[in-house]
């Protein structure tokens, strides 16, 4: 008998044996010589399915002295993920911060679903991004998404939402991309355009992988890939102290042959608190030399 006839007594049998009330199937039921509209209403076990079928979102937040921006950044991922329903879970990780990122990182767990593990002194972004996406791994499901970004309030949580869409057409990897048609870089000097916009090209002729902002840290992952990259590289899946390690993590990923994709996001350094922490040359010839690296391990 088919599922759409297998009713009985105004009872409508789901796929895994739960009878249900038509009416909450339906929105309405079926009686002799007329039809009797009922608000709808979903049923407590057709919630809880529903409920399992979202993916959760776990955002990880390397933070390094970061109170002026992290209150406007927490709030935004709020406003951007609990209005749609979203579940989400944030994990703020303080790399031996001076000024108040951690307590107002306490604050705010009193107020939303967020997490903070705390680095006694200053490692480095690799390490705190490490240490990030590990804990990201213990509050998530394989079919989750994992999230990550800079803490200073230059990425728009507001993009989030594109990028899991992106996850649930069939990527792994999802990008924010500064070289993406509509994105926009605000704030940012002319120099270190040239020079971003330059890595771009040299990557992708060396390493052509589909996308084109290899170093960007505004990312989305199925938290299945993140696994299984710990799982076959260990703690050296981010062996990188510096800035460069977001470039590492892409290039040790493709491996993996892993579908990746970007969207186009706005860059808003003009709205950054304090001064930049990249040491621009030496993250460049830092990188460069990973790229050497790199290339010669293919």
């Amino acid at each position: 008998m088919s599922r759409t006839t297998k009713i009985q007594k105004g009872l409508d049998l789901e796929p895994d044996g739960v009878w249900l009330d038509a009416r909450d199937r339906y929105g309405c039921i079926e009686e002799p010589h007329t039809i009797r509209p009922v608000s709808f209403r979903m049923s407590e076990v057709t919630q809880a399915k529903h409920a399992r079928l979202r993916r959760k979102v776990v955002v990880a937040l390397p933070a390094y002295n970061e109170e002026p921006n992290l209150p406007a950044l927490l709030e935004a991922i709020r406003d951007a993920l609990e209005p749609p329903g979203v579940p989400y879970q944030v994990i703020v990780v303080d790399d031996g911060s001076t000024d108040a990122t951690a307590s107002i990182a306490r604050r705010y767990a009193e107020e939303m679903p967020l997490m903070l593990v705390r680095h006694e002194r200053n490692q480095g972004l690799g390490a705190t991004l490490r240490d990030g996406l590990r804990a990201a791994l213990e509050h998530s499901s394989p079919r989750d998404v994992i999230v990550t970004m800079d803490a200073d309030a230059t990425h728009p949580p507001g993009l989030i939402l594109r990028m899991l869409q992106h996850i649930e057409e069939g990527f792994d990897v999802v990008i924010a991309s500064r070289f993406q048609p509509g994105a926009r870089v605000l704030g940012v000097s002319p120099l270190r355009r040239l020079m971003t916009r330059g890595a771009s090209l040299l990557l992708r002729a060396l390493f052509p992988m589909g996308v084109r902002d290899f170093t960007c840290g505004y990312r989305a992952y199925r938290a299945s890939v993140v696994e299984a990259a710990f799982r076959h590289y260990g703690d050296d899946f981010i062996d990188q102290a510096g800035f460069q390690c977001m470039l590492d993590v892409l290039l040790k990923l493709r491996r993996f042959g892993l579908v990746m994709g970007e969207v186009p996001m706005v860059l808003r350094y003009d709205q950054k608190g304090g001064a930049s922490k990249m040491r621009v040359w030496r993250t460049a010839w830092a990188s460069l030399r990973l790229i050497l690296r790199r290339r010669l391990e293919r």
